[in-house]
């Protein structure tokens, strides 16, 4: 049919000029994160083109779902804006008619973004927290660029070297802060050079002097020494979410603790709730035609924003445990479920009591 071909030819168009300037948008934003995160030396400098393609790639569910939302609202919209709707509305179709083409472009867009939620999400968080671990597995010696302040992996120490030797393990002119709970040391080395005890790393200094500051005693100690030892590197944490992040879906069904199963709520419900901004998308618009059209995609915005960040809050809820995973997705994702029906159907009573009104008045100039 022209009514719904002409809806989905127009759908198409918004989408991917929307598409296109979501993800230059949100590639400029995740540059600067990650190149902020190289210079504090969370991940290889030269690596950072690597991280940020995983990193858009894992965000893309998010990118498309917005997209898919400002297509249908904007398509819309501009129908409303330029009395289209109207037209077709008085011809005897109705809003609620647009519901069956936005939902048929829709269907592989939304198959898209289950797949991205589902499998690629986990696997970008898998790629990018082994580049993270890889690097960070390094010594501190080695991460460090000659003539740079540079943080250690857990931000507990900040080094200055002067790396003038050919190999990585060696070094001149070592400056080290830290601080050790309630102690706060200095130490500064003419040379260092890595040593290897078992699993262990140390720095090994020579003719140098350390400083150490306790606030708490009101006490200050220079201790000058020959050769001194500082170990390197932090002990791993694995943190929980970081594993269920990088979970596959069965996976997190095989171990059904609450942080995977918080993991497993916000995935099917990126989901569902994009499924259920396409229907928002068609009950939402309304554009009076002496006003703007930026009403409409305020509203829109404003709607994606709140529901993604309740949709982030059932994740945090089911994984503390004080909600199941069916109850989060019955809370969350019904209500807006109802809310998309009863605005579709209003805008079905709006289009009969439109089409009344202009029987009645056709009668009126008849019988005149």
């Amino acid at each position: 049919m022209l009514f719904h071909s002409t809806f989905r030819a127009e759908m198409s168009r918004y989408f991917w000029a929307a598409s296109v300037v979501l993800i230059s948008i949100v590639m400029t934003v995740l540059l600067i994160r990650t190149l902020g995160q190289a210079s504090r030396g969370n991940i290889d400098p030269g690596e950072v083109s690597l991280v940020l393609g995983y990193t858009v790639l894992g965000n893309m569910h998010t990118i498309i779902t917005l997209a898919l939302y400002i297509a249908s609202v904007a398509t819309l919209s501009r129908m409303y804006a330029d009395s289209e709707m109207v037209i077709w509305q008085s011809s005897g179709k109705s809003s609620v008619g647009l519901v069956k083409p936005a939902l048929v472009f829709a269907a592989p867009v939304l198959l898209v973004v289950a797949l991205l939620a589902l499998l690629v999400w986990p696997w970008t968080n898998a790629q990018t927290h082994e580049i993270r671990e890889r690097y960070e597995k390094r010594g501190d010696l080695e991460r460090v660029k000659p003539g740079q302040f540079q943080e250690s992996a857990s931000g507990s120490r900040v080094f200055f070297i002067d790396k003038n030797s050919p190999s990585d393990l060696e070094g001149t002119h070592i400056f080290i802060a830290a601080q050790e709970k309630e102690l706060q040391t200095i130490t500064s080395a003419q040379t260092g050079k890595v040593e290897f005890k078992g699993e262990d790393r140390y720095l090994v200094l020579k003719d140098g002097q350390r400083i150490e500051i306790n606030p708490l005693k009101n006490e200050i100690k220079v201790i000058e020494f020959k050769q001194h030892g500082a170990k390197l590197g932090d002990t791993a944490i694995e943190l929980s979410e970081i594993e269920a992040q990088s979970a596959m879906p069965w996976d997190l069904i095989n171990k059904p603790i609450p942080v995977n199963l918080g993991e497993l709520t916000w995935r099917v419900g990126l989901a569902l709730g994009a499924f259920n901004l396409v229907l928002l998308g068609v009950a939402i618009p309304y554009v009076n035609p002496r006003t703007g059209r930026t009403g409409s995609l305020v509203m829109a915005m404003l709607t994606f924003f709140i529901y993604y960040n309740l949709i982030n809050v059932s994740r945090n809820a089911v994984a503390s445990g004080q909600w199941g995973m069916a109850s989060a997705m019955l809370i969350l994702h019904g209500p807006v479920a109802v809310l998309s029906l009863i605005g579709l159907w209003w805008r079905s009573e709006q289009t009969h009591w439109l089409q009344i009104i202009y029987r009645i008045s056709f009668l009126k100039r008849g019988a005149a």
